[in-house]
C-alpha cells in the first residue's frame, strides 16, 4: 500500500520527461511506472495532476539565513531565520536549501558547525546543509581539523579572495592560505566554494571612486568589476588544477568568469559555475530605478553582454546552477544603505525562484524541462553530494516533489509572497507557479495552504560523488 500516487503527463525522471505515476511510501520513492500502470485502490491517496509539470523539489544552494548584516551606522543585524525562508522555499516549490556555518571566532570547526545547529535544529520547515566558511588568516591546526570535517559529512568549504567592502576586514582568505586549504580538500574529496574577486582591483576602485566623490551605489559596478572577475577566478582555478582540487565558483557575474570556468572545464578540470536569477534577470542600469538596490547582490550587477555571456553559459556547462544568495530582511533594511560601501547584498528570492526561471528559461527561451529541473535542481544534487538522494524522481529518492501548473498567469506581487515586504521580481510575468509540494513524503504546501511544520526540516551530510571530483561531472 502506497501513501501517495502523483499521476502526470509530464514528469521529469532522470530518464527524461514521460506520462508517469510516482508512488510514494514513508519519506520515499517507491516506484515510478507508466501512468495508469498503479492501480488507484494501492494507495492512501491519488493526486491527477494531468497538465501539470511534476518534478524534483527544488535545490538553492546558496541562501543566508540568520546572517550578521552591517550597516551604514555601523551596527549590525540578523537577517530572518531559518522558519522564514524555509516556509518561503516551500511555497515556492524548493526543498532543500544549503547556507553557511561561518568561523567567524577562532573556535574548533566542530563547535562552529554545533552553533549552526542550534540555530537550525527544529526551526527549519525544509532540508537543510551548511557549507563550512573559512574566513580571514586560516591557521595549521584548522586546516588540520579540515579534513575530518569533509570527511564526517561537510564536504563544501567556503572562502573569500576579497573582503568585498572596506567594512568588512577579515573576510578574505589569503593566497597562501588558500593554498594549503586546497591541498586539505583534495586529500579528503571536499569541494571549494569560491566568492572570487580580485581584492586588489576592488578596494582600489573604491578608493578611486570615494576620492571623485561617485559614491552612490549606481555606481556599483565600476568596483565590483569583470576584470577584477577575470583576475580572481583564473588565479584561483590555476591554484586549483595545480592541486587536483574540485570548485564550485560562485555567484558568477560576468562573461569574464564565464569564460574563465568554461576554459578550465576543456583542460579536463573538475569546475562548476553558479550564477543567480537577479544576474540573469537585471543589469547595472537597473541600479538607477526607483529603490535600485534592491537589484544588488555582491559582486555587483554587470552588462547587457555580461548577462548574455550567463545564459550562454547555462547551454554550455559552465552555468551548471542558478541560486539566490538568499538575504531576508525588509526593505527598510534593504534599502538604506546607498553608497557603493554600504549597500546590502543579498534579496528575498527563494520562493520566486523557481517560477521566474521556468518563465524565462522554458516560457520564454525554449529551454526543456530536463534542462531547467537540471539548473534549478538536479545539478546542485550532484555537485553537492545530494544525488540521487535529492534532485530526482526515481525509486530510492526522497520524494521532494514540486507540482507546478503551467495554467497559472499573473504577475509577481510581494504581497502574495512569504517572506520579506518586498521582491526584486515584483511585476514579473508568472506563466506557471507551483502548486504543490512535497517534502521526504508529506504534503507541505497545496494550492496555498501551507501543511509544513518547522521540525520537518532534516540536516542532510554529503559526500562529494568521485565523478564530480575526477573531472567535469555534468
Amino acid at each position: 500500500m502506497f501513501d501517495l500516487i502523483l499521476r502526470s503527463d509530464r514528469v521529469v525522471t532522470p530518464q527524461g520527461v514521460g506520462a508517469h505515476d510516482v508512488a510514494v511510501s514513508g519519506e520515499r520513492i517507491a516506484a515510478v511506472a507508466e501512468r495508469g500502470a498503479i492501480p488507484d485502490g494501492s494507495a492512501a491517496r491519488v493526486v491527477d495532476a494531468t497538465g501539470r509539470i511534476v518534478m524534483p523539489g527544488g535545490i538553492d544552494p546558496h541562501v543566508h539565513c540568520l546572517w550578521h548584516l552591517p550597516l551604514p551606522d555601523g551596527a549590525a543585524m540578523l537577517t530572518d531565520p531559518p522558519a522564514v525562508v524555509s516556509r518561503a522555499a516551500l511555497h515556492g516549490g524548493t526543498t532543500t536549501m544549503i547556507d553557511f556555518a561561518a568561523r567567524q571566532e577562532p573556535l574548533p570547526l566542530k563547535e562552529v558547525i554545533a552553533r549552526r545547529d542550534a540555530d537550525w535544529d527544529g526551526a527549519c520547515y525544509c532540508d537543510y546543509a551548511y557549507h563550512v566558511m573559512l574566513l580571514g588568516d586560516i591557521p595549521p591546526e584548522t586546516v588540520a581539523e579540515l579534513e575530518g570535517v569533509i570527511a564526517d559529512g561537510y564536504p563544501t568549504v567556503k572562502i573569500f579572495t576579497t573582503d568585498i567592502t572596506p567594512s568588512r576586514r577579515g573576510r578574505m582568505v589569503h593566497f597562501g592560505d588558500i593554498w594549503e586549504v586546497f591541498k586539505a580538500i583534495t586529500r579528503a574529496g571536499g569541494l571549494g566554494v569560491i566568492h572570487a574577486e580580485d581584492n586588489d582591483i576592488v578596494m582600489h576602485m573604491y578608493e578611486t571612486l570615494i576620492r571623485e566623490g561617485r559614491v552612490g551605489f549606481e555606481n556599483m559596478a565600476e568596483v565590483h568589476n569583470a576584470l577584477s572577475e577575470d583576475l580572481s577566478f583564473r588565479r584561483v582555478l590555476r591554484l586549483a588544477e595545480a592541486e587536483n582540487t574540485p570548485l564550485y565558483m560562485m555567484h558568477v557575474s560576468a562573461a569574464t568568469g564565464v569564460q574563465a570556468i568554461r576554459e578550465a572545464r576543456a583542460r579536463g578540470n573538475p569546475i562548476y559555475g553558479e550564477t543567480l536569477h537577479q544576474y540573469m534577470l537585471y543589469t547595472s542600469e537597473d541600479y538607477r530605478r526607483p529603490n535600485g538596490q534592491i537589484y544588488h547582490t555582491y559582486p555587483s550587477l554587470k552588462s547587457p553582454a555580461d548577462q548574455a555571456a550567463l545564459w550562454a553559459g547555462t547551454l554550455d556547462g559552465a552555468i551548471n546552477c542558478v541560486a539566490t544568495d538568499e538575504i531576508c530582511c525588509t526593505l527598510k533594511v534593504k534599502t538604506i544603505g546607498n553608497r557603493i560601501d554600504d549597500t546590502t547584498g543579498g534579496n528575498a528570492g527563494v520562493e520566486p525562484r523557481m517560477g521566474v526561471m521556468y518563465d524565462e528559461m522554458v516560457t520564454r527561451r525554449g529551454y526543456s524541462l530536463e534542462r531547467y529541473t537540471d539548473l534549478v535542481s538536479t545539478n546542485a544534487a550532484k555537485v553537492m553530494g545530494l544525488w540521487p538522494r535529492k534532485g530526482a524522481l526515481a525509486p530510492g529518492s526522497d520524494a521532494d516533489i514540486c507540482v507546478l501548473d503551467p495554467s497559472v498567469r499573473g504577475a509577481v506581487r510581494a504581497e502574495d509572497l512569504h517572506e520579506a515586504d518586498y521582491t526584486p521580481w515584483e511585476g514579473h510575468a508568472i506563466t506557471g507557479w507551483p502548486a504543490m509540494t512535497v517534502l521526504r513524503g508529506k504534503v507541505v504546501v497545496e494550492d496555498g495552504a501551507f501543511l509544513g511544520d518547522p521540525a520537518d526540516g532534516k540536516y542532510l551530510k554529503r559526500e562529494v560523488p568521485e565523478a564530480v571530483r575526477a573531472g567535469p561531472g555534468l
